[in-house]
């Protein structure tokens, strides 16, 4: 169960983090609440999986499951350089990710 709530709060922050780059002053309130949402949830999730999960297994899997979801989303959106160098770094890192589940 831990492990499934932080990969959800690896979406989570993938999430806020997409929001952020959003954000236009108090103009956009969508964006803000997204972020607060986001961050909000992400935070606690990683505070509970960290009961079972050691410190620095899931703080890596967290932000790895994050970042390559942050890159993804930002390619989908037009945001973000395509590549085949870049794609292939992130099955790199969504690989790396996968690997410390299967070592814990």
């Amino acid at each position: 169960m831990n492990w499934i709530v932080l990969i959800l709060s690896g979406v989570c922050e993938s999430a806020w983090a997409t929001a952020l780059g959003y954000i236009d002053g108090i103009h956009k309130p969508i964006p803000i609440i997204v972020f607060v949402a986001g961050m909000l949830l992400s935070m606690l999730g990683l505070s509970y999986a960290m009961k079972t999960i050691p410190t620095g297994t899931a703080y890596a899997v967290w932000t790895g499951i994050g970042a390559a979801l942050t890159v993804v989303i930002g390619m989908f959106l037009k945001t973000e350089p395509i590549s085949v160098a870049r794609i292939l770094l992130l099955i790199g890192l969504v690989g790396c990710v996968i690997g410390l589940k299967v070592v814990s």
